[in-house]
């Protein structure tokens, strides 16, 4: 059973800060397993207000799932986000993932890697714990039961 720490939103930090996950990550979509992360291979971005964002290396995706999309955004602190669509099983998730494939020096170790919007999967789990997606449809924040503090994403809350 996967325990995790209690960690405040709030006390994440800004400018974000990126760590090695210690759990393994899974991803379900079409009833496939389409991405699974060992212990320590993936990374987190931990950023005031919001839910951790996941990071999984490319060699644990299936890579036929993916199709790219004309879709692209841009972080801050990231740079560049460029995204992806999941195919699989005659079903199409749009833009359902993304990933940097020119991040910033400071964010060069998630370089590649895949990370997921919760609300375009069947399910996203950390450790043995499913994920809920953070509120909104901007943000791509895994939630857990232990985090606390006020995680934004909800209408009224993309600003501050």
């Amino acid at each position: 059973m996967t325990v995790l720490p209690v960690e405040n939103v709030q006390d994440y930090p800004r400018p974000p800060r990126l760590e090695r996950v210690a759990q393994p990550l899974r991803v379900i979509f079409a009833g496939v397993e389409i991405a699974h992360a060992d212990a320590g291979s993936a990374w987190r971005v931990l950023e005031t207000h919001h839910a951790p964002t996941y990071y999984l290396p490319p060699a644990a995706v299936l890579g036929a799932a993916l199709m790219p999309s004309s879709r692209e955004t841009w972080c801050e602190w990231k740079g560049r986000a460029t995204y992806v669509d999941l195919v699989l099983n005659g079903r199409r998730s749009r833009n359902a993932g993304w990933l940097y494939p020119a991040p910033t020096a400071r964010f060069d170790p998630i370089r590649d890697h895949i990370a997921f919007y919760a609300t375009s999967v069947d399910a996203a789990f950390v450790g043995d714990i499913r994920v809920v997606p953070q509120p909104g449809d901007f943000y791509g924040g895994w939630v857990t039961p232990n985090l606390t503090g006020k995680i934004k994403g909800a209408v009224g809350t993309t600003h501050w």
